[in-house]
């Protein structure tokens, strides 16, 4: 990448005093990373406390990231995705505990909403080979996975849906509401929340749009036959021809191609936090795990909320590359990273941990 030095190492906005460390934690980061730069959000005590961000926007090094330019955080856009079913239920137009079909009567796997947000309905690969340009067929997609049977019988087992759940959710959400899941999104969530992120970028966005960069940074997908089946068919979700195009930015693809802010994926969590955008009860419903154990399809142990991963100190979703955006109920903070060379979430954590140093809380 051309343009790399130090001033393309350099951060940029602001910490508020105390949290100075978090600043250096980040800046280290920036400094490490030889791709497109990275952003940190984290709202506490009722403000922003971090807003940070620095490194190139573009591949090339031409375009520096500043305050508004969104990148893809792959898998943080669940969260989001289910924001979309979990608003519809909560205004009781939505029943979780119904099958699926009571709403999109050709998905055929025996499964209720419930077991879709949890990622509990086995939907998670394709038998038949699908091409890249299917991502951006809604219709096609979802033909594709209604008839898909499940990888086991829904509630008996969990695994991620890695490239189809926003499909699932979204269509459900299309059915009931009418609108696609970019747009209820954009028009009920974002929105009246001033959240930055979105799904399917307009001609004036992907002007502000990161590049991806660095993929072999990324580990090899391992000996997991459903996860790779699970995460390469259709192919293309680990090329930058692919999600740095501007077909794919433009395409809905809610499991995996949002694009926001740092600002934005936080935003979220601290609306959550702070009694907005869901019930109280239906916050606890979403934030209580459904399911925990081995993940069918990634191999490792987790719990799944209603679209979001739980453990003892909150919620939150991280995405393929390193981003990540959650709520520490512990902690009392909402936190969003974001970054354009892909890699593992040690650099995350790193940060996080910094923060949580800075206001009393152990280390992650």
């Amino acid at each position: 990448m051309t343009g790399t030095g130090e001033a393309w190492h350099k951060t940029h906005g602001a910490v508020e005093p105390a949290f100075e460390r978090v600043r250096d934690a980040f800046t280290a980061v920036l400094r490490e990373q030889r791709g497109t730069g990275a952003a940190i959000a984290v709202w506490h005590d009722a403000r922003w406390v971090v807003d940070l961000w620095g490194g190139a926007a573009s591949a090339d090094g031409a375009r520096p990231w500043v305050r508004d330019s969104i990148v893809q955080p792959y898998s943080v856009t669940k969260a989001f995705a289910a924001m979309c079913a979990l608003v519809l239920a909560d205004r009781g137009r939505l029943d979780i505990d119904t099958p699926v079909q009571r709403y999109w009567p050709e998905f055929t796997a025996p499964a209720t909403v419930r077991q879709v947000l949890s990622h509990q309905a086995g939907v998670v690969a394709l038998d038949a080979e699908a091409a890249t340009d299917t991502f951006y067929d809604w219709e096609r997609m979802c033909a594709l996975l209604a008839a898909q049977p499940p990888a086991w019988a829904p509630g008996t087992a969990h695994g991620e849906s890695a490239l189809f759940y926003g499909h699932l959710v979204g269509e459900i959400v299309r059915r009931v509401d009418g609108r696609s899941p970019g747009r209820f999104l954009r028009e009920e969530v974002c929105g009246p929340n001033t959240l930055d992120f979105m799904v399917g970028l307009t001609a004036d966005e992907q002007r502000r749009a990161v590049d991806l960069t660095c993929f072999d940074n990324l580990a090899p997908a391992g000996d997991l036959r459903l996860y790779r089946r699970a995460t390469t068919n259709p192919p293309g979700t680990r090329d930058p021809s692919v999600v740095n195009s501007a077909a794919w930015r433009a395409a809905e693809i809610p499991a995996i191609n949002g694009h926001g802010t740092a600002r934005g994926v936080a935003g979220l969590y601290a609306a959550l936090l702070g009694g907005e955008v869901l019930s109280p009860a239906m916050l606890r419903a979403a934030v209580t795990a459904q399911c925990s154990g081995v993940d069918a399809v990634f191999g490792h142990e987790n719990a799944w909320g209603l679209g979001f991963a739980v453990d003892e100190d909150g919620f939150g979703m991280g995405g393929l590359g390193g981003s990540y955006g959650g709520a520490s109920v512990r902690g009392g903070y909402a936190i969003g990273f974001v970054t354009g060379t892909m890699g593992g979430h040690a650099r995350e954590e790193l940060v996080e941990n910094e923060l949580r140093a800075c206001i009393g809380v152990p280390p992650l």
